[in-house]
């Protein structure tokens, strides 16, 4: 087989499509959020505007975090020096379990080294050493909840977003003897859209299945204390397993799950994804220990940042610019084609210094390509001005609005 002719005709169709992703490489600039350099071959380095950052609460440089981290590296060095089992669990480690069982009010907590680890690696084990065990999974949930499913070699049933009465007939049909868990987001990142977790839950408990909650884009920044949409909606004590993320409002690097304490060890012992992978540095773990804490007790970061999503909706809406209907943070915006989600982005890049990625297929079903914007805190009203100015002109350049009317 020519197996380099076989990549590269594969990566033409791509191009073809519209649909080849180039990566922007961005120099975070310290103390200068939302901004940052662009670097380019060829050219001087240019500061441009991120507006599709999952650094949510500007976290990720801020002056709490950056300073555990040092103290970390000065005081530990780099490296954990090896997995969680053979010399590689850290005291900090052991502090941020301890914190982020708190924060969701279980009884234990497992930090991995990404939330798609943790992800894959707890619904892989679960589905795999629970005899004949029948995962329901939302038909949006994200692509590491499917890898996990799907590895485990459990019976999966998708029921369709979140549709509480499809679940119920999947459910309902089901034997009652066999173990089950019912998976599924509370903030889904490219609609924006909420789930009904005390519905979900409900059903779920009702026919003797475990409930198991992503809150990857929505720990920090709902309910009270950050705890996420479980939290806000008042039902943290019905999800039996919370997974999220240290990489989106907490700004490091990191997933965990949180659960009743028999759970958490079961993973730990078994969960392959977790024993067999080096641990998180200390510095890493020192950093999330104290961007947890600090996110925690400052309920205004979190005012702050649904002001600014409200603002920036507004605002779009106003222009006639197409926002997609959002109940949180995630602003899409539609264009519903590859290649026009493409150029847009590259003319906000090129000609105003904004920096959007395109969001295509497969991350999106085909038809519904869009620019997903999202603020934070740190953008302020003249940033906001300008991106609405920008979106506008690129719109009539490439004529979005017209060409889909036309076709």
């Amino acid at each position: 087989m020519d197996y380099q002719g076989f990549f590269s005709q594969h990566l033409d169709r791509l191009r073809a499509e519209g649909r080849y992703r180039v990566f922007a490489e961005l120099e975070r600039i310290v103390g200068a959020f939302p901004r940052a350099r662009l670097h380019r071959e060829g050219q001087a380095p240019r500061d441009v505007t991120v507006w599709c950052s999952n650094d949510y609460l500007a976290m990720g440089q801020h002056p709490v975090v950056v300073q555990a981290m040092r103290e970390a590296i000065d005081a530990q060095g780099s490296g954990a020096g090896g997995t969680r089992n053979i010399s590689g669990t850290n005291w900090l480690h052991a502090a941020l379990e301890r914190e982020l069982a708190a924060l969701h009010r279980k009884e234990a907590a497992l930090v991995f080294t990404s939330g798609y680890v943790a992800n894959e690696t707890t619904l892989q084990t679960l589905g795999a050493m629970l005899p004949r065990c029948e995962i329901y999974s939302d038909a949006f949930n994200h692509a590491s909840m499917i890898a996990g499913i799907r590895h485990s070699g459990a019976t999966r049933r998708i029921f369709r977003h979140n549709d509480v009465a499809h679940l119920e007939e999947l459910l309902g049909g089901a034997d009652p003897s066999v173990p089950k868990i019912v998976a599924f987001e509370s903030v889904y990142s490219m609609d924006g859209d909420v789930s009904p977790i005390d519905e979900i839950c409900d059903v779920a408990h009702r026919h003797g299945a475990m409930t198991y909650l992503d809150e990857v884009h929505a720990v920090g920044m709902y309910g009270a204390n950050g705890a996420g949409v479980a939290e806000r909606d008042g039902v943290l004590a019905k999800v039996d397993i919370v997974q999220a993320t240290l990489a989106k409002a907490f700004g490091v690097i990191g997933g965990y799950i949180a659960a009743s304490a028999a759970t958490v060890d079961f993973v730990r012992s078994c969960g392959s994804g977790f024993i067999f992978t080096t641990s998180l540095p200390p510095a890493i773990a020192a950093a999330a220990l104290a961007s947890v804490r600090h996110v925690t007790s400052h309920p205004e970061l979190r005012v702050r940042h649904q002001e600014r999503a409200a603002t920036l909706k507004r605002k779009l809406a106003a222009a006639g610019l197409p926002v997609m209907p959002s109940t949180t943070h995630i602003v899409p915006v539609f264009v519903g084609d590859a290649t026009l989600c493409k150029q847009a982005s590259d003319l906000l890049l090129d000609r105003h210094n904004i920096y959007v990625q395109p969001i295509n297929y497969p991350t999106v079903p085909r038809g519904t390509e869009r620019l997903r914007l999202t603020p934070t805190p740190l953008h302020g009203d003249d940033e906001i001005v300008r991106l609405v100015a920008a979106l506008r002109n690129v719109w009539q350049a490439l004529q979005i609005g017209q060409r889909a009317a036309a076709e």
